[in-house]
């Protein structure tokens, strides 16, 4: 992921200071000096215009603080558990969306809080699925499907996200950027385990699909007609595993149902987000990693329907 990011360098950047600007300089009148030729040099350096925008999936596991302290440190390893797991589920059955990454990509593109974190993806369809493949394996943990007695011991758990997009870049071994920090605002605003999506992400799928409720309509067709899909292999439509949205409209498996309103905004400062709450369902057939003869039928619902405020 980092290569397909504006990286900064802390001494690329040292280096343009040490050539306009002074390291130590004391006179015996204090004056403030003229930047702007350091202020062009940084500008150019960092160009702003031309640092992408991406998608960034905020995951956190709702009333961490609740559990015991026994059950509170298994949570860390659980979650590092279910997310490797949407990572192969991702790459498994979402072979159209998901062509550009590797498990090592989606690996290195996360920032782990322990209880959760920040991925970073190409766009907010990218950041949806994701979270739809973390509730179905999330599900299936509840559900006693995976490491049944570990189950027993910590309870069931759940989640809320955030979706936004926006400029994100990499500084250091790690990635900032407006797209980040809105996530990480909206997480902390929410009480409840809700799927929200701030007004960008929600702009991306009108301007892209007519609207996020369309989901449940769209097809794999339609979603390589997107600009941002524009360079996709279009033959792992037909010929890949495509489970959540595949070549043909169903009402039968995939996104069934779609339900977005908006419900507040969160203020900051001097800025503010419109927020928007998202409710989806979905279906697929999961498996047993070992016996593929034994599947089952699972629907989840990620977020929900409570819309008080925020």
């Amino acid at each position: 992921m980092k290569n397909s990011l504006k990286q900064l360098n802390y001494d690329e950047i040292l280096e343009i200071l040490n050539r306009k600007d002074f390291e130590s300089y004391y006179c015996k009148t204090n004056s403030i000096p003229d930047a702007s030729d350091l202020c062009d040099d940084l500008r150019k350096y960092i160009d702003i215009k031309n640092i992408p925008k991406k998608s960034v999936l905020g995951i956190d596991i709702y009333k961490y603080g609740s559990y015991d302290d026994f059950e509170q440190t298994l949570i860390p390893f659980l979650f590092k558990l279910l997310f490797k797991k949407t990572i192969e589920l991702c790459l498994e059955s979402n072979q159209y969306i998901f062509q550009k990454y590797t498990y090592e990509k989606i690996i290195n593109s996360f920032i782990s809080i322990g209880d959760g974190g920040f991925l970073i993806l190409d766009t907010p369809l990218h950041s949806l699925i994701f979270a739809i493949n973390f509730d179905m394996v999330q599900r299936a943990y509840n559900s006693y499907h995976i490491f049944p007695k570990l189950r027993k011991i910590v309870g069931g758990i759940s989640n809320r996200y955030a979706i936004t997009i926006d400029k994100v870049y990499y500084f250091e071994n790690n990635y900032y950027g407006r797209a980040i920090i809105n996530n990480a605002r909206i997480l902390s605003k929410d009480n409840l385990n809700r799927c929200l999506l701030a007004q960008n992400a929600y702009d991306w799928f009108l301007l892209n699909i007519d609207g996020i409720e369309n989901l449940q309509l769209f097809t794999l067709n339609e979603i390589h007609n997107i600009y941002d899909f524009k360079d996709y292999d279009s033959s792992l439509i037909s010929n890949g595993k495509n489970v959540i949205i595949s070549d043909i409209a169903s009402r039968d498996s995939g996104i069934i149902n779609s339900d977005i309103l908006k419900i507040g905004e969160i203020k900051s400062k001097e800025s503010s987000l419109s927020i928007y709450n998202l409710h989806i369902q979905a279906t697929m057939e999961i498996c047993s990693k070992e016996k593929d003869d034994r599947t089952k039928l699972i629907t989840v619902s990620l977020g929900n329907l409570n819309t008080s405020g925020i």
